[in-house]
């Protein structure tokens, strides 16, 4: 399939309506030029008739003298900022106040992401409904994942209370015997580990500090030579980088939080210690068992890549093809990895699921400095614009939005640079370059033609109705010049794709692709002003649309065009079939802009 041609076509078809226009003068005596059919004054989209800022008092409902909600009208609340690229914020003990978390959402936090390693079930629940509470405030979808603990591998106790001092060449044994160690053994109360290990693998206590490599085994041991000598003590953690060990990624509590997940509704579920394709089988699985009858959304899987064993022959291309999304678990891979091995890798994670049309996440130390102190080092502004160049959908904090001193200060680190690098004239290059064999699937196809279109009319945004979020994940994935907005009449699949790059989800009301005169919040008119009529279903799906790019800020004039993408009939997930070219003042203004004589 040619899809230069297919762009070239859909443009040749998309429809045309020049329609008679009129000139009105609105009640801050603002002159527009309107069609028989207008859709509200588009003054300043940032201030009002007198020329200063816009208020975000509580917003009045948008309706005409006859009582029907308009198209487009002046938004009282902007948009917090324009970026592509998603931030993830852990939620902790400095930042579990309803005022922090709505001062991280304003910084820049597109996702919340709830570490259930640490804190009650019921803590989360409280997190859970403070965001939906900040979600209702602003009108603006917000994503919450939640984070399974995953197995802890530790080793036993010491005699010695402050542990022992292990020297390099000696042999240490680690062992099933439950009796407290002391420098010579201890016991490691896993017997997957004993079992999994080989002549020649390495093992790795604290992180590293210490590291062992087997050199014998028997029954219930392993003799090791230490060739990175240090101390060790009471319940240090142990990884495996040389070993696929054969227990499962969900231990008996995170079992019990993921059911705990499913019921409180969180939107993403990231699942630890992934060690091959069948961990995510098995996790999914869980889920379906555990979403009640009536629910027709289902939360999303994040696999955290954080073990070598990921990396082995065609398992990377399958976990990824199994998960809805990834996340560079920078942390555990690289304590398992070669430092110099962790930059190739999360290229090659990124580059992995873009190809696939996954979101994925870079976490793990991104701007640790930040913990204690206001501004991070040039080494980790670096590091996360690096993320950003590599094409990341989002970027994450962990401690430092949790229990650091400048949470704050840290989301909106981030964002400063996320604008600085997407600013750069190289970063459009870099996304341009990096170009994938098409699917050859009618919706890829849609999104291919919507893509050029966009870049060929100078539109504004790409505007994608999508019931499960589908095409907007394949307009994602193409990295397009403009924003994309997805409208969808499932705040679920809203929230969900709150974490892909590029895409803007509109907060669905009343479950339906449009708005009714008494939930559109957001936007607000001037008296007596004239009300489109529409002829179709369709033309009210995309008067929506522009109602919807206005209150995002995606549109400033109502010359300004939008490319959108649908399916027809409505309804059908992953059906687009429909390219249509509409300006922003609505889908009849069309007098000067493309009348055809």
């Amino acid at each position: 399939m040619n899809f230069s041609n297919l762009a070239v076509s859909a443009v040749v078809l998309a429809l045309v309506s020049p329609v008679n226009s009129f000139v009105v003068s609105n009640n801050h005596g603002t002159t527009f030029r309107l069609n028989s059919m207008t859709e509200n004054y588009f003054s300043s989209f940032s201030t009002n008739g007198n020329g200063t800022p816009l208020d975000t008092a509580a917003p009045s409902v948008p309706t005409s003298a006859v009582g029907v909600p308009t198209v487009a009208a002046v938004p009282k609340l902007a948009q917090r900022w324009r970026k592509s690229t998603k931030q993830l914020a852990t939620l902790g003990p400095a930042s579990s106040s309803f005022e922090m978390i709505e001062k991280l959402f304003l910084a820049g936090a597109d996702v919340f992401r709830l570490n259930f390693s640490h804190g009650a079930q019921e803590q989360k629940l409280e997190l859970l409904q403070i965001i939906r509470q900040i979600e209702q405030k602003y009108s603006h979808p917000i994503a919450v994942l939640g984070d399974l603990q995953g197995p802890k591998l530790r080793v036993g106790e010491f005699s010695e209370p402050g542990g022992v001092m292990l020297e390099q060449g000696q042999t240490f044994r680690l062992d099933s015997d439950t009796s407290k160690g002391d420098n010579t053994r201890v016991q490691l109360p896993h017997p997957e580990i004993l079992e999994a290990s080989e002549l020649g693998h390495n093992l790795l206590v604290d992180d590293g500090k210490v590291k062992l490599t087997v050199i014998g085994k028997g029954p219930g041991y392993v003799d090791c030579r230490v060739d990175v000598p240090g101390k060790i003590s009471d319940r240090k953690g142990v990884n495996t980088p040389d070993s696929v060990l054969e227990i499962s990624a969900l231990t008996p509590k995170d079992r019990s939080d993921l059911e705990y997940m499913v019921k409180i509704g969180v939107d993403w579920i990231a699942l630890s210690f992934v060690q091959r394709p069948e961990d995510i089988v098995e996790i999914n699985a869980l889920i379906d068992e555990h979403l009640p009858f009536y629910s027709e959304f289902r939360p999303c899987v994040m696999a955290k890549i954080e073990k070598p064993s990921c990396f082995i022959g065609n398992s990377l291309s399958e976990i990824v093809d199994l998960a809805d999304g990834i996340m560079v678990a920078r942390g555990d891979l690289g304590v398992e990895c070669a430092p110099e091995d962790v930059p190739l890798l999360q290229k090659e994670i990124i580059d992995t699921c873009r190809a696939k049309g996954k979101p994925v996440v870079v976490a793990t130390q991104m701007l640790e400095s930040m913990i204690e102190s206001p501004t991070p080092t040039r080494a980790e502004a670096s590091d996360v614009a690096t993320a950003i160049y590599d094409g990341a959908d989002a970027i994450m904090l962990s401690a430092e939005s949790a229990a650091g001193k400048f949470p704050e200060e840290s989301v909106a680190m981030q964002q400063r640079i996320i604008n600085r690098v997407e600013s750069d004239i190289h970063y459009r290059t870099i996304l341009d370059q990096m170009t994938f064999v098409p699917s050859n699937s009618p919706t890829e196809a849609i999104v291919i033609a919507a893509r050029q279109i966009a870049k060929t009319v100078k539109a504004k945004a790409i505007v994608s109705f999508s019931l499960r979020g589908s095409t907007c994940l394949q307009a994602s994935k193409g990295r397009p010049g403009v924003p994309i907005l997805a409208i969808s009449p499932f705040a679920e699949t809203a929230r969900q794709l709150s974490l892909s790059w590029g895409v803007y989800p509109d907060l669905p009301k009343a479950g339906s692709y449009g708005y009714s005169a008494s939930e559109d919040d957001l936007l607000d008119q001037g008296e007596g002003d004239y009300v489109e009529t529409a002829d179709s279903d369709f033309d009210t799906v995309l008067r929506n649309a522009c109602r919807a790019a206005l209150k995002k800020g995606l549109v400033t004039s109502p010359d300004d065009l939008l490319v959108v993408t649908a399916g027809i009939p409505f309804g059908t997930p992953g059906a687009a079939n429909v390219i249509r070219i509409v300006p922003a003042a609505g889908p009849s203004c069309w007098d000067g802009l493309c009348r055809i004589d």
